[in-house]
């Protein structure tokens, strides 16, 4: 099958009903001069296009020493592309869903398995997935060069869809952007950013995390690298030297900090202004309908865990709390262990907080908006950062999802995932994920709570909120 694009003809393969397009150039690939700077167009070509097979990820280390890398350097740069799944690409006005993984912002790939949009796209909705650079390629700070290339990919992947979608069946006026983690947070921003008004009408943010680079920690994480490679910090050095190269030490500012990684959004002024609560308190963004929500465990498995008689007061501060902080834990906690109080305090921290703020922010504005909590509890991490994400593209049986799920996966994923699918659809074909909306000046905002059977209920972290209020005001 065969649908004409505006820089050429592109084939695709029919599995199951479904049209897949696979590694189709929305961008130049930044090599050479275009190395390390915003994207270009990609050029045109006479013919058709194979598009059958997934293009290359952007140059990155594997996430984990057992998992498979998801690049390596004999792939070359040439990762700006995306992939598309249609149900009908003969049809008309289809409701579009453009995917942005997360990954630390220094790890992810649209060929990943998780990210299959089969199933999804089964649904009757127009599915695509694209590669952004991650890590120094995509979020490094060099003098001269626009900051947030990552961001600047995912602007040209939305604009590739705004104008050739229609070919594959969808409707470019009815686009929902919805991502995980970093892509989360991606979303959210991209609502507040000037340059990408218009471009889609709803979001859905999974797990929205905190972290942002003001200028100068930016430019003190490229001295930091630089100065590990013993070069200078300008784009010459950098772009002189092969991915595989700067990836050896991009972890290099870690060792003197907290944190997972050394790279996020810069505060540029232009794309970002600050973190997506902020500035979407402004009312950037109200335009846009919102979906946003968290899992309940977020922290468990996914860093150290506390040692034996952790002080929770040293912990309170560590994450911008006052010392007084744990014992208001404590105290909304009964009969919790310190060990599962430290999970409690950063799961808030890096992500229950943070998604919060951006729907109160939002629903404040103006915006229409539906939080959820993501309770189901896998047998392996529990409610885990990240174990949304097989059930909402329907995909159980691959590597990442047997993390969560273990293999083979539980009964009762399958009747929850289509509940998801179902509410992630709807939403973006009418705008109605299926509960009631988010209103913070409520008594009781109702939420909905994501198990086996399904539940709308009053807010369910009022505790944390309260502590936490001071931080979300600055």
């Amino acid at each position: 099958m065969i649908a004409r694009t505006t820089t050429g003809r592109v084939r695709g393969l029919g599995t199951g009903g479904i049209a897949a397009f696979k590694g189709v150039p929305y961008a130049a690939a930044p090599e050479g001069m275009l190395r390390l700077r915003p994207p270009a167009p990609a050029a045109p070509w006479d013919g058709v296009r194979d598009c059958v097979g997934f293009g290359a990820a952007p140059p990155q280390l594997a996430p984990a020493p057992t998992a498979p890398p998801a690049w390596r350097p004999d792939a070359g740069l040439d990762c700006l592309t995306l992939n598309v799944w249609s149900p009908d690409i003969g049809a008309a006005g289809l409701p579009v869903m453009v995917w942005i993984y997360g990954g630390l912002w220094k790890h992810g790939s649209s060929n990943m398995p998780q990210y299959d949009a089969s199933t999804l796209a089964d649904s009757g909705t127009v599915v695509v997935t694209f590669n952004y650079r991650v890590g120094f390629e995509g979020f490094g700070h060099l003098p001269g060069v626009a900051d947030n290339r990552g961001l600047r990919d995912q602007i040209a992947a939305l604009e590739w869809v705004r104008d050739n979608i229609a070919a594959f069946g969808g409707d470019p006026a009815n686009v929902t952007v919805f991502g995980q983690s970093a892509g989360a947070a991606s979303t959210a921003l991209l609502m507040a950013a000037p340059a990408a008004r218009g471009l889609f009408r709803r979001a859905i943010t999974q797990s929205i995390p905190s972290g942002i680079r003001t200028g100068t920690e930016a430019e003190s994480v490229t001295a930091t690298i630089a100065a590990a490679l013993g070069i200078a910090p300008t784009w010459d050095a950098f772009a002189a030297l092969p991915p595989e190269t700067i990836l050896a030490v991009q972890d290099a500012p870690l060792r003197d900090r907290q944190g997972f990684t050394a790279f996020a959004p810069v505060i540029d002024g232009d794309l970002v202004t600050g973190p997506p609560w902020t500035t979407l308190r402004t009312g950037a963004g109200r335009d846009v309908d919102l979906v946003c929500g968290f899992t309940h465990e977020e922290y468990r498995g996914q860093g150290p865990q506390p040692p034996s008689g952790v002080d929770l007061a040293i912990v309170a501060e560590a994450v911008g709390l006052e010392k007084e902080s744990a014992a208001a834990y404590r105290q909304s906690h009964p009969g919790v262990s310190d060990a599962d109080l430290f999970t409690v305090m950063l799961s808030d921290a890096l992500v229950r907080m943070p998604t919060t703020w951006v729907a109160e922010a939002h629903a404040r504005a103006g915006g229409r908006t539906w939080l959820y909590d993501f309770t189901w509890r896998g047998p392996t991490l529990g409610a885990a950062h990240g174990i949304d994400v097989p059930f909402v593209f329907g995909n159980a049986t691959n590597r990442p999802a047997a993390r969560f799920l273990g293999s083979p996966p539980p009964a009762d994923f399958a009747g929850l995932s289509e509940r998801i699918r179902t509410a992630w659809t709807s939403f973006a074909a009418i705008g109605d994920p299926g509960w009631p909306r988010f209103v913070p000046e409520h008594p009781s905002p109702t939420t909905r709570i994501w198990d086996t059977l399904p539940t709308d209920a009053p807010y369910p972290l009022e505790d944390s909120r309260r502590t936490w209020e001071h931080i979300a005001s600055r």
